[in-house]
């Protein structure tokens, strides 16, 4: 190799150096598209806020990168790094498996002594779930229980943390703490239907410790924003609890539901699994209480769930946070971790990072689900997680459990306005939190090319920017011009 001694050839050189990198950064790097930029303006946010990472699905390079590396709160599109993850390490057939244990043998119908429930963390199980369950324990021939119902929630460690602490909201159902013993994602759904001179609720399930009283007026108007005009407080006293709806309801609305969690875990296990088995039938002797199931109980019954692959579905269309931290739990607890804490989860996330070869320095994890202020990700470093996640064995059951643009799940309502075209082409899970918009998933263009898309956005105006957002999946689907990505050194 000869050496250049001439330092007007050398600057020569260094030039053409930089003049090439800079037109690679051009194409890898552009501008975000002028109507995403329109849009930006328009809210009131400038561009810096924002961060995106377009590629297409097999290309060597990203067709679009803007701050891309800036780590930046992602609100609930942080589903997508515990959902993958759960896929990958778990498998889409996973089950989680609640036990029912007895330490002695029922006679003619009768437990003489209690019954134990040991929870597994189940995401899921709901009310129908736990009927079904208990109507088996009922077919086995249990009838009487004279001793307790034991409820053994030692799978998780979490300590007593406060449900409101996030928003001062610890009613809200986004706000559940997770349980090993979740039951029914410890909420009551509210049907308001409004009458002539009132607003009458209806709850379910309607559980002993509480009662609600509704004082809502019935009022004219939309019903853009019915849940704006209701009031909620809690009182308790003895051992029981009221809830005090107050406030307005358009009648235009018809029925809506609200779901709220009023009640504690503790007391909502009580009250559901002692109605229930009364419903059924059975009777209870003592009470339902906490408690660890004995060295020497036996295997008297056990629920098995839906699978992962079902219920990532109801994560991830219906960014449900409670079950995404049910999920974060339940990877630390298949990492060997017992009792299981939340920091357990984010080292069985790191570790399967590392192996996936999936670096993220700027991550920062809390809960899994997205509800929080502190957990951070770059719009890069989801980009190659979607990317990832398209070249793995459960793609499919991954993309089935986005939200459909314009279609179903929590975007049902978007891609319908605007003259956007991108109804039901584009499988993205969305993320807001106050000052944070974000979205994320695949959008397949008019040609037939697949993407990864990304875009974050963190600002006090980002409740402004949904338009910034639809122009951006519109201009992926719409992209008329074709330029091929340059080379990888592979080639």
């Amino acid at each position: 190799m000869t050496l250049l001694r001439s330092p007007s050839l050398a600057l020569l050189c260094l030039l053409a150096l930089t003049l090439f990198d800079c037109a690679t950064r051009a194409h890898a790097d552009p501008g975000l598209p002028p109507p995403v930029l329109q849009a930006l303006r328009d809210a009131g946010v400038p561009i810096s806020a924002s961060g995106a990472y377009v590629q297409e699905v097999g290309s060597a390079n990203p067709s679009l990168r803007h701050n891309a590396g800036v780590p930046m709160n992602p609100a609930s599109v942080m589903k997508l790094l515990t959902t993958s993850a759960a896929l990958d390490l778990l498998g889409p057939a996973h089950t989680w498996k609640t036990e029912a244990l007895v330490a002695s043998t029922p006679a003619d119908g009768v437990l003489a002594g209690d019954l134990y429930l040991r929870g597994s963390g189940d995401p899921k199980l709901t009310i129908d779930a736990l009927w079904l369950w208990l109507r088996e324990m009922r077919a086995r021939g249990l009838r009487e229980i004279r001793g307790d119902i034991v409820l053994d929630r030692s799978l998780f460690e979490l300590g007593t943390p406060d449900p409101g602490e996030f928003d001062g909201q610890p009613l809200r159902a986004y706000n559940v703490i997770p349980d090993a013993m979740l039951l029914n994602f410890k909420a009551q759904q509210l049907t308001f239907v409004p009458e002539a001179q009132r607003v009458a609720v209806l709850v379910e399930p309607p559980l002993a410790p509480l009662d609600v009283l509704s004082l809502v007026k019935p009022i004219d108007g939309g019903c853009d924003n019915w849940r704006g005009g209701l009031r909620y407080d809690l009182a308790t006293h003895g051992g029981r609890a009221r809830l005090t709806l107050t406030g307005t309801y358009p009648t235009s609305c018809g029925e809506k539901t609200w779901s709220l969690a009023p009640l504690d875990h503790r007391d909502y296990a009580d009250a559901l699994v002692r109605e229930l088995w009364r419903e059924l039938g059975g009777s209870i002797g003592g009470r339902v209480r906490d408690g660890a199931v004995p060295a020497a109980a036996r295997l008297f019954s056990t629920h098995e769930s839906p699978p992962l692959a079902d219920q990532i579905r109801d994560i991830n269309k219906w960014s449900n946070n409670v079950m995404a931290r049910q999920l974060f739990l339940t990877l630390g607890a298949a990492a060997g971790h017992a009792p299981v804490r939340e920091a357990d989860g984010e080292v069985a996330i790191r570790a399967w990072l590392k192996s996936r070869d999936l670096s993220m320095p700027e991550l920062v994890l809390d809960n899994g689900s997205g509800l929080s202020r502190r957990e951070r990700i770059s719009a890069e470093s989801l980009g190659r997680l979607l990317l990832f996640a398209w070249a793995s064995p459960t793609m499919p059951e991954f993309i089935s459990s986005l939200p459909v643009f314009g279609v179903d799940g929590t975007l049902k309502k978007r891609g319908n306005d605007n003259g956007n075209n991108a109804s039901g082409r584009a499988h993205l899970k969305g993320g807001t939190l106050d000052g944070v918009r974000c979205v994320a998933g695949y959008v397949l263009d008019r040609s037939g090319r697949r993407h990864v898309v990304v875009w974050l956005v963190n600002h006090a105006n980002s409740g402004a920017t949904r338009a910034a957002q639809d122009a951006l999946v519109d201009w992926v689907v719409n992209r008329s011009v074709y330029v091929p990505s340059p080379p990888s050194k592979a080639d």
